[in-house]
């Protein structure tokens, strides 16, 4: 099959997850031998390759702003992919879905498909104007593909109360790891193995780490951690300077607050391989990629109470009340008070996430969700045909 995949900023992910959700499927796709092109931003990437283990890399620019750099680069690849008689066009997210009908009007024999990852609207990041936008993404999402895949069970029911939408179908994401004995990359950070919480996170404000922070540094006034215990947060700027620069100021310059901006390869790896435990504060999450992976590499997860994660987690980790600071430090001191358990936590949430979120596994559900529409499509026109000439 000849696959494109619209909507993701570009491949090799630096950081997102619709990123790394796309560069998992297209990879994959190519190693099996289909014909796959992801639509990258020029300026995503400083080095531009053409290609990606497999995969063909189509660059077309954007207006670099917070709120129109996805829509005018998702807007420009909708118009080149209707003349490159794909059989698949795939997009991905609310936002850049709100243009897929360009692809279903112009170039309706082309299978198309669509990735419900998240419910944009409700991060705090966007103003008044976009979430408006992103709501009415969200209603084209599920109205005008011929499928539309839910991240998570939680995404389909809602699609389905909301909308009536039959044409849904859940394929969870995997978990992405990338196993490493080295530890020199945490040098320059001065984190030592098993001596510090880890967040891996996007740096807008849903994703709570304010209160991570304060937590941290509740915690830490009370003595209640190891002397030179660290706090790691992984993560840069998503147009949210202010909010960056807000996290700086209550972490107030504590050398135990770590921010190590974005990281990925063996940096990445190194960061989860050796933390002691994940902690994933969020406000709202789709189905998150980073707790699958930090689950994957065996670390025990501290998460927000919020469904998205713990319909993950359940009993594999410590859950506090979202948005609660006080509840937050709780959990904190007691995973340090209780290594042994923290460590239990950890295998069975290595156990459960293998188990149920692999991306192999993704990719042969979705390729069948593919070869099913196409063939119902090919279905269609020959009875249309056949009744043409009757």
């Amino acid at each position: 099959m000849k696959i494109a995949f619209i909507g993701q900023k570009g491949i090799p992910v630096s950081s997102g997850g619709v990123e790394r959700r796309v560069q998992e499927l297209a990879t994959r796709m190519a190693k099996l031998g289909h014909d796959v092109f992801v639509y990258a931003r020029k300026n995503y990437s400083s080095q531009m390759p053409t290609q990606y283990q497999g995969v063909k890399i189509i660059y077309l620019p954007c207006i670099e702003t917070k709120n129109l750099g996805a829509i005018t680069h998702t807007l420009l690849a909708s118009f080149h992919a209707i003349f490159q008689k794909y059989d698949v066009v795939h997009y991905q997210a609310p936002g850049p879905s709100s243009l897929c009908w360009i692809m279903k009007l112009l170039s309706p024999s082309t299978g198309l498909v669509a990735t419900f990852n998240s419910r944009d609207e409700k991060h705090q990041k966007w103003g008044p104007i976009a979430r408006a936008y992103l709501r009415f993404g969200e209603f084209i999402i599920n109205k005008v593909p011929d499928r539309t895949i839910a991240v998570s069970k939680l995404i389909k029911e809602h699609s389905r109360e909301k909308y009536g939408n039959r044409n849904i179908t859940v394929i969870h994401n995997g978990s992405a790891i990338t196993p490493t004995l080295e530890t020199d990359k945490l040098e320059k950070w001065d984190l030592k193995k098993n001596q510090y919480f880890l967040t891996v996170a996007r740096l807008v404000r849903h994703k709570g780490i304010h209160y991570l922070i304060e937590a941290f540094k509740n915690a830490k006034q009370k003595h209640a951690f190891p002397k030179n215990f660290k706090l790691a947060i992984v993560g840069d700027s998503a147009y949210t300077d202010d909010y960056v620069t807000y996290l700086k100021e209550i972490a107030n310059a504590d050398q135990d607050i770590v921010f190590t901006g974005s990281q990925q390869g063996s940096a990445l790896a190194q960061l989860y391989t050796n933390a002691f435990a994940f902690v994933l504060p969020s406000e709202a999450e789709g189905l998150s990629n980073v707790l699958l992976e930090a689950m994957g590499y065996g670390l025990a997860p501290i998460i927000s109470s919020i469904p998205e994660n713990t319909v993950v987690v359940k009993e594999n980790g410590l859950t506090f009340e979202n948005k609660n600071i006080a509840d937050l430090e709780k959990m904190l001191i007691l995973a340090v008070n209780t290594p042994e358990n923290i460590q239990k936590l950890g295998l069975l949430a290595k156990q459960s996430v293998r188990e149920k979120y692999n991306w192999d596994e993704n990719v042969t559900r979705t390729l069948k969700l593919y070869t099913n529409l196409l063939q119902e499509k090919t279905n269609r026109q020959f009875i249309f045909q056949r009744k043409r000439l009757s």
